[in-house]
């Protein structure tokens, strides 16, 4: 048994010596990164971050609003539970048939699109607030009823 208990042993401390090697070299190429570097990735984050807006709603509301979307508006991308560019593409369409939207069909859920779902949802869904196109609390707990 003494053998074992060394080999593991020395296996630890190699262990231990190349998580420290790691994170020396992991420092070391943190403090690399130029202004120009940080800039870019600062501005590549807002369109990560656009890419699905689910204002609220989990993914099984999600794949709720999608089947209505993929069942009446011409959603034909995955059934994922993420409401990217195309199931806002889908749901302008809606709103734009029935709820006042006019700004393009481009899948951004900016505050043309928000008006016109609280619009919708003030009609069926209990929104009380205003029409302001920001989706606060009371926005977000009508899009939770229209996708139950």
């Amino acid at each position: 048994m003494r053998p074992n208990a060394l080999g593991r042993t020395i296996a630890g401390l190699i262990a231990v010596v190349g998580l420290a090697a790691g994170s020396v070299a992991t420092a070391g190429t943190s403090f690399a990164a130029t202004a120009s570097t940080a800039q870019t990735a600062a501005a590549a984050q807002p369109a990560a971050v656009a890419a699905t807006q689910n204002f609220g709603l989990t993914s099984a509301e999600a794949k709720n609003v999608q089947d209505f979307l993929a069942d009446y508006w011409g959603y034909t991308g995955a059934i994922d539970g993420q409401l990217g560019t195309n199931s806002w593409k889908a749901f302008q369409r809606c709103l734009a048939t029935y709820w006042g939207y006019t700004d393009d069909i481009d899948g951004d859920p900016g505050p043309n699109t928000i008006k016109a779902l609280q619009r919708l949802l003030k009609d069926s869904y209990g929104y009380t607030g205003a029409i302001d196109g920001i989706a606060g609390p009371g926005t977000r707990a009508a899009f939770k009823r229209f996708a139950a």
